[in-house]
């Protein structure tokens, strides 16, 4: 019987790296099409939250400060003066005065802590396109330009971003950017292209002031931890619009993250999918993880054709991880980076198991339980607020 299914998990495991060479094909076919260039841009307000100070966060906003648009403002949000994030958005204002302005909270809506900021931004805004970017993105030039010429189209209701991870030192971060190139970004991709399936990044996501008005605001997500999914979700069901993915990624950087940390924000994740999706869906999840699959049938039998399996899908693997990469930023990762590719697989696949018996998260130091659609509410049982 453990040969059996160990055989099993080995089939699945092809299956498993068939799938993800659909996905890393279907992530280079939509960044060899070029950008759309826009006729009459808006003006556009960038609603920037901030919460302590990310790694190279001056470098991220100093990317906003020459943008190729001729009108637009960047808000940077924060919960209050005392943020050690305060006295650099305060420097980048008094440096860039015609770009950037500091604006505090007002008021807190609901538990999510950054759409709280978002409503007090979103109130700020003096432009009729608002941008979300999260202060640890950092963007080309040409940014504006192509959610500008998205958003020329009435039909479009809500522009994302793949994203590429960036500037990794430590291991955690290596982990976590050979996750973006991987997994995350050849994932939207795929689903977008291939299944019609929109899957909305709040680190880069913009849409007209009055879509988010008839949605309902901000507020409307408030007590949701993946807030960008849910709009997306929202943008065509509600408005009957739909949601561009934006040709050019934005670069997340991140820098000093350690293992521990990954592992957390994986475990994090696993348990927002799995609310997201229903079990069924997420359970699927693991015909997208051949490392883990294979690993699997490695620990059941132990044997020559189980190694084989192992090793064989842990180098196809990586080698399907550089080539996402190299689509994503430039020089894309090191030989010697992708030896880390089991490793992330491996940690990925234990936080999908534990996602199965998981329902609360640590979110900023505060444990929450994470009901249906990723609503939340405090661990005791408490409303959210409470």
């Amino acid at each position: 019987m453990t040969h059996l299914v160990a055989t099993g998990l080995i089939a699945a495991a092809a299956l498993a790296l068939a799938l993800v060479a659909i996905q890393a094909a279907a992530l280079r076919a939509h960044l060899s099409v070029p950008p759309p260039r826009p006729h009459a841009p808006a003006p556009v307000s960038i609603l920037k939250p901030l919460r302590g100070v990310d790694d190279e966060l001056w470098e991220n906003l100093e990317s906003f400060a020459a943008l190729d648009h001729p009108d637009y403002e960047v808000l940077l949000g924060l919960r209050d003066a005392a943020d050690p994030a305060h006295a650099l958005a305060g420097e980048a204002a008094a440096r860039w005065p015609a770009v950037f302005r500091v604006v505090l909270q007002r008021g807190v809506a609901g538990v999510n802590p950054k759409v709280a900021q978002l409503v007090t931004l979103a109130a700020e805004a003096r432009h009729s396109v608002l941008v979300v970017s999260d202060s640890n993105v950092r963007v080309d030039p040409a940014y504006l330009s192509e959610v500008a010429a998205w958003l020329e189209d009435p039909d479009v209701g809500l522009v994302t971003h793949l994203i590429a991870g960036v500037g990794e030192r430590r291991a955690g971060s290596l982990l976590e950017n050979l996750h973006f190139a991987g997994s995350i970004a050849p994932g939207i991709a795929a689903a977008k292209r291939l299944l019609g399936r929109d899957v909305v990044m709040g680190k880069s996501m913009a849409l007209r002031r009055e879509d988010l008005a008839a949605l309902g605001g901000f507020e409307s997500v408030k007590d949701v931890l993946a807030e960008d999914y849910v709009l997306g979700l929202m943008v065509p069901s509600r408005l009957g619009k739909r949601v561009a993915l934006a040709r050019r990624p934005v670069r997340n950087v991140t820098r000093d993250k350690p293992v521990a940390g990954f592992v957390a924000r994986c475990r994090r994740w696993s348990v927002l999918q799995r609310k997201l999706v229903g079990t069924w869906l997420y359970a699927s999840q693991a015909l997208l993880n051949p490392i883990f699959l294979s690993a699997l049938a490695l620990v059941l039998a132990p044997e020559r054709i189980s190694l084989a399996a192992f090793l064989s899908a842990s180098a196809a693997k990586a080698l399907l991880d550089g080539a996402s990469g190299r689509a994503l930023r430039p020089g894309g990762f090191s030989p010697l980076q992708l030896l880390a590719t089991p490793a992330k697989d491996l940690i990925l696949g234990a936080a999908w198991a534990a996602g199965f018996l998981e329902d609360t998260v640590d979110w900023r130091g505060t444990r929450l339980r994470v009901l249906a659609g990723t609503r939340i509410e405090r661990a005791g049982g408490r409303p959210p607020g409470g």
